[in-house]
């Protein structure tokens, strides 16, 4: 249980690029983290009735695993959509209910298709050091977008403008990922960073995996930058 905890802290560790960017969003744009299934999926009536997942972000499917001593549970994956369960990568078709192992190591976790999750450097604290590199993951699929925001992290000086995002955007006609021109800026910013990219797709799942060798690393001065899938 211990090691299961640790694992869960570590990768909120690593999600802190996209939490903070979220985080933004609940400050700016009046968005909620933690999302009721009918918030994102209202036209699936299958939905209206489900009270044990939820949606984190615009990407992550949780599904808590609560029944004592249990090892799996069934979920429903909305309709509407493909989803990857996230350890694996492994791609599911939407608008079905499945089983799903949940051993004491892991919760079931699945990313919507066409989702982009910007992950970071493993940390022991919050401000330890920079958020560079950065991982995306795109999940392929259909159009994504995600808006990297980020400011000074200790001050309130965001609320005088002094913050920078960088919308990155997948197109999934061209498969092109593309990380746009940075917008605004802040002391201390990251000027130079690096962006190590990993594909996810239906024919080529990808594991979880921050010690593999990502499929592109690119070099991000600020001004735009396009990525092919290769």
């Amino acid at each position: 249980a211990y090691q299961a905890m640790l694992a869960y802290d570590k990768l909120r560790y690593r999600l802190l690029p996209y939490l903070y960017s979220l985080a933004a969003k609940v400050t700016f744009e009046d968005y909620t983290l933690m999302r009721a299934l009918v918030m994102d999926f209202g036209k699936d009536a299958r939905v209206h009735s489900i009270g044990d997942q939820y949606m984190f972000g615009p990407a992550l499917l949780v599904n808590p695993v609560t029944a004592y001593k249990a090892r799996a549970r069934s979920l429903y994956l909305p309709a509407g959509t493909g989803w990857y369960a996230l350890n694996s990568g492994q791609f599911m078709t939407g608008g079905r209910t499945v089983i799903a192992e949940a051993p004491l190591s892991d919760i079931p976790l699945f990313v919507r298709e066409g989702s982009i999750i910007p992950f970071g450097p493993p940390l022991q604290y919050v401000m330890e050091k920079p958020a560079d590199p950065i991982r995306l993951y795109v999940y392929t699929g259909r159009e994504g977008e995600f808006d990297l925001y980020e400011d000074d992290g200790t001050s309130y000086s965001y609320e005088k403008g002094q913050f920078a995002r960088i919308p990155i955007t997948w197109t999934e006609k061209s498969r092109i990922l593309t990380l746009g021109a940075r917008e605004g800026e802040f002391p201390g910013m990251l000027k130079d960073r690096t962006f190590e990219i990993v594909w996810v797709s239906k024919s080529r799942p990808a594991r979880l995996d921050f010690t593999a060798a990502p499929a592109a690393t690119v070099r991000y001065t600020g001004t735009a930058v396009n990525v092919a899938f290769k």
